[in-house]
């Protein structure tokens, strides 16, 4: 079993620090490559490149409350919430469907059933 993560190409868990603007203020942001992959894969689905997907998170995210203590942290959670949607089939793995068609309200009122 472990064979399929030990003897993956290493550069997925290499780091990669990326600078971008978000409201004027230019900020660092270090992650796995693999994330970096994932994060571009949402980006192209709707028609963004990575740095507008970030400062849309990064927007959204203030207006819901949130506290971005740990930016970094919140951009690997949604990677990971990315491929369990896609496993889960509430998110097509045809990239060329765009994520914001998707039924936002119902995907997370399911889920609130389901783990409540």
């Amino acid at each position: 079993m472990c064979e399929l993560f030990i003897k993956a190409d290493a550069r997925l868990w290499e780091s990669t620090t990326r600078s971008l603007r978000i409201d004027g203020m230019v900020t660092s942001v270090r992650l796995e490559n693999f994330f970096w992959s994932k994060l571009e894969e949402i980006a192209r689905r709707d028609r963004m490149n990575v740095v507008q997907l970030i400062t849309k998170l990064h927007h959204e995210s203030i207006d819901a409350g949130h506290d971005l203590g740990n930016f970094t942290s919140f951009l690997r959670v949604c990677c990971a919430r990315y491929i369990d949607l896609q496993l889960a089939g509430d998110i097509s793995r045809d990239l060329s469907q765009p994520i914001a068609g998707v039924d936002a309200p119902a995907i997370l009122g399911r889920e609130r059933l389901k783990y409540h």
